[in-house]
């Protein structure tokens, strides 16, 4: 198989790096870091300043993201990159701070709820549809247009379109403090406290006050004024309530778990669709099929929350695209005790990696994992568990895996009842990660507008 044969990828590391050198790479693209040999065994360990171990055997990463949870929690660097943006929310938080909110917000993301917010993805695709079809016959940048399309879905399933929230002021909120906060700084690698200032975060301050500002006003609002018609997210977070301890969120509690969810909802949906695309542009035969069972089963309508278990297909290549380019491309813990990992020693302090885009390219774990398969996701069930983790696992599995899986899905199956894309010759993207794995460059293709089914 030449490298014309499968999609784009990140040239690992094949030679030992220093710390300078690593805090370089990291700069530009996280992932580059990653040594080769990751995707070739179960574990390996080294120095930059700090004693880290990367883990790939699925056996190891179960026992750190589920049976010994506690002594693995995030790491520092992870924290201090988020916590201006997003507090002590689900996604930092640890312990019984995490366990009390994961129980309040837990039944938001309940199937019911998320079939109600359908229709709102149904209408987000239909617009996509519009701006597409407006622009043709010229490319379009479909990672920018999915992220407009992902934003919408969030903005309107959060606050429902409510006049209170200014949607673009969080969105500039949370492109500023990515732009900025996200790039991995020398302190972080080299574990200095939090109280040491970050020159990138001290830029993006104003953008984030200004974000949580606007937040803080609708939840405000929300809570004096109610709301009628399908309850969305704000509102069920108003109502839940912590079934152990009976404690509901205040208002910043709120604030932050809704941050959380509209940086973690949009962002990490519309990488999936863009690499989505690209992948089916790069391979007409399985876009051919997309096209095929998206036909069959909408009949030229836009899809529904009640299509999405008809579309076997076109969930695989969401899923394989998730495998290929993972927006969470590499998690980090701190090993709070002595332990061991794969027969190697873990000290207490020492940093632990799961390199996500390593595990899903590990030859020991997958047949030729470069290259662009949905049917490896045919049964689900003979995929190992803790092999793939698009969204984590264990306790700390992403709360709107479902959510997104659904909103994938439905805006997938639309274009591709409509679409039919190609490349742009020589706009291949990169893909690189700061905080997530983005197609840098952009997503370009044409669309040719199709006939019915």
């Amino acid at each position: 198989m030449t490298s014309a044969d499968i999609p784009v990828r990140v040239p690992l590391v094949t030679q030992p790096m220093g710390i300078w050198a690593s805090l370089q790479a990291a700069r530009h693209n996280v992932l580059s870091i990653i040594p080769d040999i990751a995707t070739k065994q179960p574990m390996v360990s080294g120095r930059t300043g700090k004693r880290w171990h990367m883990v790939m055997d699925p056996d190891a990463i179960r026992h750190i993201l589920l049976e010994n949870l506690d002594d693995y929690p995030k790491s520092l660097v992870t924290k201090n990159l988020l916590r201006p943006a997003i507090g002590e929310s689900l996604f930092i938080a640890e312990g019984a701070h995490w366990r009390w909110q994961r129980r309040v917000a837990a039944p938001v993301f309940s199937h019911r709820n998320v079939m109600n917010l359908a229709p709102i993805m149904t209408a987000a695709a239909e617009r996509s549809c519009e701006r597409i079809a407006a622009a043709g016959p010229r490319a379009v940048d479909m990672a920018a247009d999915m992220v407009r399309t992902t934003f919408d879905v969030i903005a309107d399933v959060t606050f429902s379109g409510d006049g209170m929230f200014d949607s673009d002021a969080v969105h500039r909120g949370i492109d500023a403090y990515i732009a900025e906060a996200g790039r991995i700084s020398l302190f972080d690698i080299m574990g200095f406290p939090d109280w040491v200032p970050r020159p990138g975060r001290i830029l993006a301050g104003g953008a984030v006050k200004e974000m949580k500002r606007v937040a803080d006003e609708a939840v405000e609002a929300r809570r004096n004024r109610g709301h009628a018609g399908v309850p969305d997210l704000l509102d069920l977070l108003l109502e839940g309530e912590d079934p152990e301890t009976k404690r509901r969120m205040n208002t910043a509690e709120l604030r932050d778990n809704l941050l959380t969810f509209i940086v973690a909802g949009h962002e990490t949906t519309a990488l999936t669709l863009a690499w989505s695309l690209y992948l089916c542009a790069f391979d007409q035969e399985v876009q051919g099929r997309a096209h095929a069972e998206a036909q069959t089963v909408l009949q030229g309508r836009a899809a529904t929350g009640a299509d999405v278990a008809k579309l076997p297909f076109i969930r695989m290549i969401a899923d394989e695209a998730l495998r290929l380019y993972p927006p969470a491309g590499m998690i980090s813990r701190t090993a709070m005790a002595n332990d061991t990992l794969c027969g190697r020693e873990i000290r207490k302090g020492d940093t632990v990696i799961v390199p996500i885009y390593a595990l899903h390219r590990n030859v020991q774990l997958w047949d030729d994992p470069d290259a662009f398969r949905p049917d490896r996701f045919a049964d689900r069930k003979a995929v190992p568990r803790y092999a793939y983790l698009p969204f984590g696992d264990g306790p700390r599995i992403c709360i709107g895996a479902s959510f997104a899986l659904q909103e994938a899905v439905i805006i997938l199956a639309t274009l591709f009842s409509r679409f039919r894309f190609t490349p742009v010759q020589g706009r291949d993207p990169d893909p690189v990660m700061i905080i997530t794995l983005r197609p840098q460059g952009g997503v370009w293709l044409e669309a040719e507008p199709l006939g019915g089914p």
